[in-house]
């Protein structure tokens, strides 16, 4: 798509896209071997396929697990996190299957695993063993815990990590449960630290003539990382901070706040100026130098009490007037979309930030739209999430083998193909 404000609509509201299969990326002619399963591991190489390379799928029999969570019959992760990438399927469990991914490692930039820590060992394919394969290798190894220490062989599922580190504790309201995200959040951020990783070691090669190297990606690391000078806050103040809902422990006013027509609008206001701006927006100037509201110190001391104040006004306009009337003040306000008005918001319509691409399970899909844009080499979607094992034959002819090879494999069932 040229640009997305031309594009026709479909039904839904979004703009109509076509798949781009011509489109090359900043990073084609990089091949990828992805043994991952999941989130994680799918979201790194999903950012590489966006950009060009050829990520190649190496998923079991039965698939990646990613393909299970289905809604209404359809693998709606497995379409979004695998596009622009190529399947190859295989027996793990034959003795033929690590012979055929060592003939894929010679000349692939980078091998990507999600498997229990030890697991890659024992099938034979160690670090050592890959970089003799291929000196230039970047490998990345994901983990819930890391390749090391006392946890590093538990499992490693987002939602531990989620708990185990910190995040969970802190989120939600103070006279409930912690609350844990509902969405896939370690997995994410471990998939664009990943991300950056693999780019890092690879300018390590292709620049600064280094050699291939292993990348310890666990789960936990990123969102402990995300989660800013907690450690230090309590090394200063002797307290953890408690649950706030959606109250900020820096700065006053930031909440979410309820309007005339049920919906909810949230207010930021990190800076002196902003705040001051918040009162004087709301009709209460006098507040500026009220001793309770003057500084943001004594606003964090009085926040329930300036919280009803905002949240009294607000509640007198609807979210449409809300997000008009603080904006034509210069006040940092927006709503709080659910999905459908996400969908239906003009700037997310004006940017083709979702954009309906012809599927063969519902006519059209709504896709998200690469999360950055280059100016010169932007990523592209360029083909659909593959089928199982639809690109096998091919990737197996280009890693050397004869069609007679690939026939007997396809014969012995080690490798799977799908032809429709």
């Amino acid at each position: 798509m040229a640009n997305p404000t031309d594009a026709p609509t479909s039904a839904s509201g979004l703009q109509q896209a076509d798949y781009t299969p011509g489109i090359r990326g900043p990073l084609t002619g990089l091949r990828v071997i992805d043994l991952s399963r999941l989130v994680a591991g799918n979201l790194l190489t999903q950012h590489l396929a966006d950009f060009g390379a050829d990520v190649i799928k190496v998923e079991p029999r039965e698939g990646d697990t990613l393909r299970g969570w289905r809604t209404k019959g359809v693998e709606t992760n497995w379409k979004i996190h695998s596009r622009n990438k190529r399947s190859i399927c295989l027996e793990f469990r034959h003795d033929e299957a690590v012979p055929l991914i060592r003939k894929m490692i010679p000349g692939a930039a980078m091998l990507i695993e999600s498997f229990r820590p030890g697991t890659l060992e024992q099938m034979g394919l160690s670090p050592e063993e890959l970089l003799r394969l291929e000196p230039k290798l970047v490998i990345v190894r994901i983990s819930g815990w890391g390749q090391t220490g006392p946890y590093h062989r538990r499992p490693g599922f987002g939602t531990l990590v989620e708990g185990f580190s910190g995040f969970a504790e802190m989120n939600g309201f103070p006279d409930r449960e912690p609350v844990l995200p509902p969405m896939y959040l370690a997995d994410a951020l471990s998939g664009l630290t990943g991300a950056f990783a693999v780019m890092a070691a690879l300018r390590e090669v292709e620049v600064n003539g280094g050699k291939g190297q292993v990348v310890d990606l666990p789960l936990l690391d990123p969102i402990v990382n995300s989660l800013g000078p907690q450690a230090a806050n309590f090394r200063l103040t002797g307290v953890v901070k408690p649950r706030s809902g959606s109250r900020s422990s820096g700065s006053v006013p930031r909440n979410v706040y309820r309007t005339l027509d049920g919906g909810w609008v949230c207010l930021s206001a990190s800076t002196q100026g902003m705040a001051m701006r918040v009162l004087r927006s709301i009709g209460r100037p006098e507040l500026c130098e009220d001793p309770k509201f003057k500084t943001n110190e004594q606003r964090l001391i009085h926040v329930a009490e300036l919280d009803k104040i905002i949240g009294d006004f607000i509640a007198t306009r609807t979210v449409d007037d809300n997000v008009a009337f603080f904006e034509a003040a210069e006040v940092t306000i927006g709503p709080v979309n659910d999905t459908v008005r996400l969908m239906n918001d003009r700037h997310v319509q004006a940017r083709g930030l979702l954009a309906d691409y012809p599927d063969e399970d519902m006519g059209t899909f709504p896709m998200h739209a690469v999360p950055v844009r280059l100016s010169g080499t932007p990523g592209s979607i360029r083909t659909p999430a593959p089928r199982l094992g639809q690109h096998s034959r091919i990737i197996l002819a280009e890693a050397g083998l004869s069609p007679d090879d690939i026939d007997a494999a396809l014969a012995s069932g080690v490798l799977k193909e799908t032809n429709t």
